[in-house]
Order: C-alpha cells, then structure tokens, then sequence
C-alpha cells in the first residue's frame, strides 16, 4: 500500500498517479527528474536513502532566474571570476541526507559546464565552480531547483554574514510531539501500575489503551523518522550504525506492544516506547547544544599566521590579514599571496590563480582590474586597493579543496576499527540474551533485550577522539600552530625524523649583520639594488632591502622587466640596464670567493660591483629546541646556502647530525623520499619560499612564517617564525592525544560493561537506558575536553618556562 500510494522519487503521497518503468510518481516534474538521474547514470541517488529526493518543481521555462543573467549580481555573487572559471558558494537549506550529498557533487553530470562542487552539510551550503563558456549561472542554479535543490541566493549575505541556522527546530518539534505523547500514555497508564495491572470498568481500560494506541501512533510515524532513516541509510551502504539497534529496540517495543493490545491479551508496553523516543531525541537535542558550544570551528582571526604589507601615513607596515580593512593600499611582492578581493592600483600584474582554480597559467591584469582572493603575484610587486575585508576562513577552504590535496594517506584514529565492530558485538550479545531470557523467564525477554540495544553507545568512542582533536587544533593555533585539519595531528604523532631548512627558518629575521665588499657604490646605485630587492619575499632579498632603505628616501622606480629565479637570485631591467643580484654562480658565473657567510652579489650594466655578506643570528631559544628534539627524533639540516655555518651549527646539535648544503629545492625533495623509501615518517621544516617540493613530499609540511604573505597550499601547517622556540613542547603536546583519546575509550568501554551488564540481568529500564546513553555520550566527551584542557595548561606553564 506505501509503494502504491507514495511517489518513487520524493515519497509524497500520490493524488495524481504517474507510472513509468513500474515505478509510481506523483508529478510530472519528479518522473522528469527521475529520467534526467537515469539518463546521466544516477539512480544511486535513490540506494542510498529511501525517497531521498525533493519534490520536484518541474522546468524553469519563465523568468524567476533571469536576473542571475546581470553581470553585476554576478559579480558580487562570485568568489572567483575569470574568462574560464567562476566559484560562488550558495545556501541550500534543503540538504538533509547522504543522497543529498551524493546528487549535489555530481552536478557536472547533469550540466557539462559544471567543474566540480562539494557540500558543507552542517552548513547546509555547497560550493560550486563552473566554466561560463559552457554553461551560466543561471543555467546551474536551474538545474538545481529541478532536481529538487533550489538555493537561497541573498544578495545581501557575505562571507562573514553569520547565518542562523534553523536547522533544530524540526527536531524540538519531534520532541514536543514525543513528550506529549509520551506524558499523556503515562497518566493513561497509572491506574494499570497502581490497581496491580487490572481496571475493574472494563470500557474504561479499553479506552485508555485505545487512547495510548492513538497517541503512539505521532510518535513512531514521525517523532522517531531521524532514528529509522539513520538506521536504514547505514544498511542502504552496508554498514550498522548506532541507530541500527535503537531503532530495532523501538521497532520491537511498538509492534509487541500493538499486538498486545489487538490481541487483547495486554496493555503494551507504549510508555516505554514513547519515553524511549523522547528521551532519545530530548539527548541529540541535548547533545547538538553542548557540541554547538564546544565548538572547534577555528576562529581564524584569532591566530592565522599570515600577514601583508601595507601603506599607511607613506609607510610599509606589515599587519595580520585579519586586520586588512576596505580601502587600504596592499603591497604584494613576488610569489606573495592576495588575501582579499581589490583593485588593482599599479600599471600591470601577472596573477597567478593555481592555488583557486589548479591551472598553472597567469592572468595578465592592467590598473583598474579586479584581483581575487587567493591570486599570487609573478614578478615585481604589485600595490592593490582592497574592496573586501580578508576572509581567512575562505583561504583555509581553498588550502583543503581537494583538487589541491597531495596524495598523503593519513590514518583513522585507532579507535575507529573498534567502533565498526562495537555494533555487530552489541547485536551478538543481544541475541544471546533474548536466548538466555527466551528459557529462563520470557517475561523479561523484552525489557532485557531492548534495554541491551539502547544503552550501549559505540558513537562516544568517535567522539572521544573527535573532540580531542578539535580541542588540541584550538589549543595548538594558540601557540601560532595552525594545522591544516585534525588528520595532521595523527600524522605528526608517528614522527620519527625533522628535516629543517636553514635560511629564513632556523636564523632569524630580526636583525643581521651585512657589510659590503667591493667597489663603492653610489647612491643611485644603492637606490636600485634597494628597489629592486624591495619586489622579493626571499629572505635575503628583505633583509638587504630594510638595511639600504635607511640609507635613502629617494622613490621607487618602476622596473621594465623583473624576473626571479628560484633559489639563485633576480635578473631585471630598469629600461637602461640589466641588474643581476643573488649568488655568486647566478651573478659572475663562478663562486668569486670561499664563502664565511650568506653572500648576495651585485652586477649592474655587465659590471660585477661587489658583494654583501650577511650573517643572521638564530632565533631565539632554537639551539635548546634542537638539542630537547634531538632527545626524540633524528634532526637533519638541508640548506641552499653554503656550508660557511657548518661547524657553527655542529657546535649547537652535534657532529652527529646529518647537513647538506647548497641543495637544490630537487635535492630536498629527493632527500626527504630517500628517507621515505626506508619506512622513515619526515617531517619537512622550512619558509616555503624554496621547499614547496619537499614540504609536499614529506609526511607532514610546516611552513615558517614571519608575518608576510607568502603562503604555500604545499604545506600541511603553518608556524609563526617566532613560537618555533615553542616546537618541543607542542610536539610533546601532540603526543597527548592518544592517551587522552584512550582515557576516553577506556571509560566508553567501562560504562558500555556496566551498562550492558545490567541490561543483560534484566535490572535496567528501557526508558532508564534512552537517559543513560546521550548522558554518558556528553559525560565522555567532556572528559576528553578536561583531560585537553588540562594538558593546555601545562603546554602553557612549560612554554611560560621555556
């Protein structure tokens, strides 16, 4: 009879019968979707989730989304616009299942202009790129009102609109439905519990029952739909989840129950039934709320270690991104990244977009031009006029696109392979105990096995480990650690080898020792190296560009050419002569002198000038943090600068550590897989400026950053250049997270005994199990909070030492 009366694609009762193939829908518009879903290969769709789509609206053939046709109501929709590619994120609040998911990121499938798109479900919003030479915005947003996902497009809405979610009140109104359901069958139900199970007005306790059979009916057709649905998409995919065995539970007390009372042989058993729902969804309920306020969703603003130049009172100041405002003027040098969308206020630009849509080709901009978000300079710096405020929580979406991601396989918490097992042993137990009960006393058959089947809770040793992971990803991105997601906190966790670069990672950016050594040069000509170098994040180039700007006042010119060569130097051309400035090889050819020092070598107009050695001191603390990692792990130096610090650096770790020196950004990279090769997990430390080969080889990445904008998506970290000092003590920290995930485990593991023994005796309650279970599940995470929180303060207390 369900079959016959509810459509095939969304399950809304049939007033209109459409047949097609067999199948019975209840609109054209959902027959159409149907055929559009099996002509593109994705009636998956429908395996996944019983009627898991949306009432189709049929086709959009009037005027509702013309207006999506407006170039300006595109541009301010779009996150990314070029000839080639738009990325735009929109709210679909009718996101409710994994078929939802399914469906929506294979949208190319259903329109060939579609790149890729990929769901935030809690969020309820998906995030969409596609190619305006093939299809139009509102093409796709057609499509997806079709198919049943029209978005809610608010011009107004930014991205640090804060959106209300409204998610909850379905699930408060399930619980109001089950609590008055569950209240009135109990009142229905006192005078059976105080006459010792008989009422003498036999019309009387028929219309009692009756009434509790009414009042139940609410209850397990709608209150309990979350749990069923749950349970049946967990076996659609061949997996039990926990709301297999609950809904199971609630299945058999309901039907006992309705047997009983058809029967006539008993009043059933629906006051459990009903508080079993209640209590249950009143505990989700419960438990939305107090994750909602432990929230882990990053505040990037906080602590996201990127910063930029910009021009303020006619000074270069370099500020957190999180402070860029509307209007202020960015200076963006080579290689740098653009945090926010602007104008583009110099003559000309090469933007680099790869890290938002993965092609490797520049876009060449004249003044006057948009520049996006996540745009990198090539070549001389740039100066832009921001129009948006910096999002770093947009940055941080595009660094996991997974179009970006390398081929790393980071591990599952341990505790997972327990959990996929924990339900099949929930379910072995339970049938052993309705066996055990079935010869002993089948009056408590029911109970026992009902109670078996709600009390045990497998979820809370996967959120042991999840929220371990969310509070040590906020406690570490207080110490200027910011990891790329929790997966990296496993992956650093089996360590055994730290790979450092030298320059711009172990010396510090501080303060440097520089003189000169060759021919004097004139002021111009001191005016143009400073100039020049003033358009490279490198290091050395920043370095020996602050120390010639207090030599002269004189205003940058622009260069007509300039051209950066990675880890030998810049060759440019200021419309009269070519200016060399970078190593000895680079400059002259051949290494001029034995090196005591970083050197950068001068050439203007063919004529070799001279060179500057620079020594930069260690940051501080770096020589007792290398000695306390040596302690742990096997430290290895790999330097593109010469060896002329060798023996200093022996002196600081020991004779006994591996260093190689003037190493190519290649040989890093092969230097880090060698190590590989033999089983060894490496970490990979450096200024992501040279290492962006071997940051993304290793095991794990971390990027050193002084405050600038030079950001890499090659990294799997990010680490204030000045808390690196604080690396020892937050690796230690790190390696918490197993013992505070087991401590949580142990404990889920003790309740789950307890609990199943009792239940297994027939002592507890099934309404007393709903209760226990979300509690338990809160009472565990908490303690991994506290054991976190706990182990933070003493991460505080040694960093304070230190």
């Amino acid at each position: 009879m369900i079959q016959k009366s509810s459509c095939y694609h969304c399950g809304d009762p049939c007033s209109e019968v459409v047949v097609l193939e067999e199948k019975i829908f209840c609109c054209n518009g959902c027959k159409q979707v149907y055929l559009l879903l099996k002509e593109n290969n994705l009636c998956n769709y429908y395996t996944i989730t019983d009627h898991a789509g949306i009432k189709a609206k049929g086709k959009f053939t009037g005027e509702k989304f013309a207006y999506l046709e407006d170039e300006e109501i595109i541009h301010k929709l779009a996150l990314f616009k070029s000839r080639q590619q738009i990325n735009l994120q929109l709210s679909i609040p009718q996101i409710h299942c994994a078929s939802c998911i399914y469906l929506l990121e294979k949208l190319y499938l259903l329109d060939k202009g579609i790149i890729h798109s990929r769901v935030n479900f809690q969020k309820k919003e998906i995030f969409i790129s596609f190619n305006p030479t093939i299809t139009s915005l509102r093409k796709v947003v057609e499509t997806m009102a079709f198919v049943g996902y029209e978005p809610n497009i608010s011009l107004q809405d930014t991205l640090h609109t804060k959106k209300v979610n409204t998610s909850g009140n379905s699930l408060i109104i399930k619980i109001g439905v089950a609590g008055f359901s569950f209240a009135n069958i109990m009142m229905l139900s006192f005078p059976d519990y105080f006459s010792g199970g008989t009422i003498e007005t036999l019309s009387l306790k028929h219309t009692f029952t009756w009434l509790s059979f009414i009042l139940s009916l609410p209850v397990l057709f709608y209150s309990a739909t979350p749990i069923f649905k749950n349970a049946l998409t967990g076996l659609r995919q061949n997996e039990i989840n926990i709301d297999a065995p609950i809904a199971l539970a609630t299945l058999i007390t309901f039907l006992r129950s309705y047997y009983e009372i058809m029967s006539g042989i008993g009043v059933g058993y629906l006051d459990s039934g009903t508080g079993i729902i209640f209590f249950m969804l009143t505990g989700r309920w419960f438990q939305n709320k107090t994750y909602e306020k432990l929230s882990f969703d990053r505040k990037y603003q906080s602590y996201f270690p990127l910063g930029v130049m910009v021009k303020r009172d006619q000074k270069e100041i370099s500020i957190p991104i999180s402070k860029l405002a509307v209007n202020d003027w960015m200076i963006i040098r080579n290689n740098e990244l653009i945090p926010a969308d602007a104008i583009l206020m110099s003559d000309h630009a090469n933007i680099d977009y790869s890290f938002v849509n993965g092609e490797k080709t520049t876009h060449q901009a004249i003044k006057g031009d948009l520049i996006y978000a996540g745009g990198k300079q090539i070549g001389a710096s740039i100066q832009l006029k921001t129009i948006k405020s910096s999002s770093q929580s947009y940055i941080t979406e595009l660094w996991n696109n997974p179009v970006f991601k390398k081929t790393k396989a980071y591990k599952d918490s341990f505790v997972h392979p327990w959990s996929r097992y924990f339900t099949l042993a929930l379910f072995s137990i339970a049938i052993i105990a309705s066996i055990y009960w079935y010869f002993t006393d089948a009056s408590q058959l029911l109970n026992a096995v009902t109670s078996i089947l709600i009390v045990a809770c497998p979820c809370s040793l996967l959120l042991t480990a999840t929220f371990t992971f969310g509070n040590m990803l906020r406690i570490i991105g207080k110490h200027q650690l910011y990891l790329k997601n929790a997966s990296v906190i496993e992956a650093l966790s089996d360590i055994r080898h730290i790979v450092f670069d030298k320059t711009g990672t172990l010396n510090s950016n501080d303060r440097a020792e520089i003189i000169y050594n060759g021919n004097p040069l004139s002021e111009s000509e001191s005016n143009l190296i400073k100039n020049i170098t003033g358009h490279s994040a490198h290091i050395l180039s920043r370095t020996l560009h602050n120390h010639l700007k207090t030599r002269s006042n004189t205003n940058e010119a622009a260069l007509a050419t300039y051209e950066e060569h990675l880890n030998l130097g810049i060759h440019a051309h200021d419309g009269i002569q070519d200016i060399k400035i970078g190593s000895g090889h680079f400059v002259t050819g051949h290494q001029p002198s034995t090196p005591e020092s970083s050197e950068v070598h001068i050439n203007i107009g063919n004529s070799y000038k001279g060179y500057f050695t620079v020594r930069k001191p260690y940051r501080t603390g770096i020589e007792a943090s290398l000695r306390t990692l040596k302690n742990q792990y096997q430290i290895h130096i790999l330097s593109g600068d010469n060896d002329a610090e060798e023996s200093e650096l022996k002196k600081m770790i020991g004779e006994d550590v591996p260093m190689i020196f003037k190493a190519s950004p290649e040989d890093k990279l092969n230097y880090i897989k060698s190590l590989q090769e033999k089983g060894e997990k490496v970490v990979m430390i450096g200024d992501g400026l040279n290492d962006a080969g071997a940051l993304m080889q290793a095991n794990v990445g971390i990027a050193i950053h002084d405050n600038n904008a030079h950001f890499t998506p090659a990294s799997d970290a990010i680490m204030d250049g000045q808390s690196l000092y604080r690396l020892p003590s937050l690796l230690r920290y790190i390696q918490l997270h197993k013992k505070i995930v087991l401590a949580g485990f142990s404990f889920s593991i003790l309740y789950n005994i307890a609990g199943l023994s009792f239940a297994v005796q027939g002592l507890l309650q099934p309404v007393v199990a709903a209760i226990l279970m979300p509690v338990s599940s809160i009472t565990i995470v908490g303690l991994a909070i506290l054991l976190t929180n706990w182990a933070g303060q003493k991460l505080n207390q040694k960093i304070l030492t230190t």
